[in-house]
């Protein structure tokens, strides 16, 4: 089992500026799974019990030189800390700030290595990350778990495509931080969050408890997948009527979810997304979150990046 690759400047830069802070906000421990052309971070994937969160890349938009092996499929899979990636990967950053210098300046190497640590009889596994200055190489370990079974890895897999499903109605949120800010808010009130996704492009999320509501609802939003033309009647109608006939008519879906769970989801902005869209899951088993990635300086949709969130539903609610 063998993993070797060069970090990019372009890859060191996504990862320490954008999506290491955003996973970090998700959660102490991730897998990172590598196979021969993706590298994927994955949050929650093998329980159920929390926000799952995904980010896939291309070996294209992180690494040069890229040699992965193994005897399943070259697959390799294990567990980490992402704040000591993250750390990692900063120190690095900074060595190669202030020490490089010449052809090896900003190369930034990392592989999979098994050590013996102080006061330990049996070799442990890291990933290690090596920094080469003008006249020296400073090498940092982080330490990972035992890399996945193939039995694991397979379990592993199909949770992944499963985690792929892209509900029928999307609906694009093109404020993320007027959201944010109402969740903050919401956050004060109560633990649960109704959410409700209209073909019209309506997007309601409301709070209540029994001394308090609290909704907000953004409207006439851009639509990808099942649409439909709201009926005319629905025009003064309050935000509350609008939903409820919506669902009855079978133009909209409603789950409810933790606002913790919510909150958290919000934090991948911390990985820049451009677009970010809402939709439901078939029969609500989940509300899903896709944050959309362009080119730099173009509309397109950069193909080499993903992210999405899974937040797990309380009450499947209507549809």
């Amino acid at each position: 089992m063998k993993f070797k690759a060069f970090l990019t400047e372009h890859g060191v830069n996504l990862l320490e500026r954008r999506f290491l802070p955003a996973l970090d906000k998700m959660g102490k421990i991730c897998h990172l799974f590598l196979t021969r052309d993706h590298a994927i971070f994955l949050h929650n994937l093998l329980n159920g019990d929390g926000v799952q969160c995904i980010a896939q890349f291309r070996k294209e938009a992180l690494f040069d030189d890229y040699r992965i092996s193994s005897q399943n499929e070259d697959r390799i899979a294990f567990a980490i800390d992402v704040s000591l990636l993250l750390r990692a990967v900063r120190s690095s950053v900074s060595i190669c700030t202030e020490f490089g210098n010449g052809p090896s300046a900003n190369r930034l190497q990392i592989k999979l290595v098994k050590k013996l640590p102080l006061n330990c009889t049996q070799p442990m596994p890291f990933l290690t990350f090596e920094t080469k200055g003008y006249k020296s190489a400073v090498i940092q370990d982080v330490p990972i778990s035992k890399p996945l079974s193939r039995a694991q890895v397979l379990e592993l897999q199909t949770a992944l495509e499963l985690a792929q499903d892209i509900p029928q109605t999307l609906v694009q949120v093109p404020d993320s931080n007027q959201l944010q800010n109402f969740v903050e808010r919401m956050k004060q009130v109560g633990d649960l969050l109704n959410v409700s996704i209209s073909k019209y492009g309506d997007l309601h999320v409301q709070i209540s408890t029994t001394l308090i509501t609290l909704g907000a609802e953004f409207r006439k939003l851009l639509v990808i997948g099942e649409q439909a033309e709201a009926p005319s009647d629905d025009r003064n109608q309050s935000a509350q009527t609008r939903s409820e006939r919506a669902i009855s008519r079978g133009d909209a879906q409603r789950v409810q979810v933790s606002v913790k769970h919510f909150s958290r989801s919000l934090h991948c902005h911390l990985a820049k997304p451009d677009c970010t869209f809402y939709g439901i899951a078939p029969h609500g088993s989940c509300l899903t979150v896709i944050f959309q990635f362009f080119i730099p300086g173009t509309h397109q949709t950069d193909k080499s990046i993903s992210l999405h969130c899974r937040l797990p539903v309380l009450d499947p609610g209507s549809s």
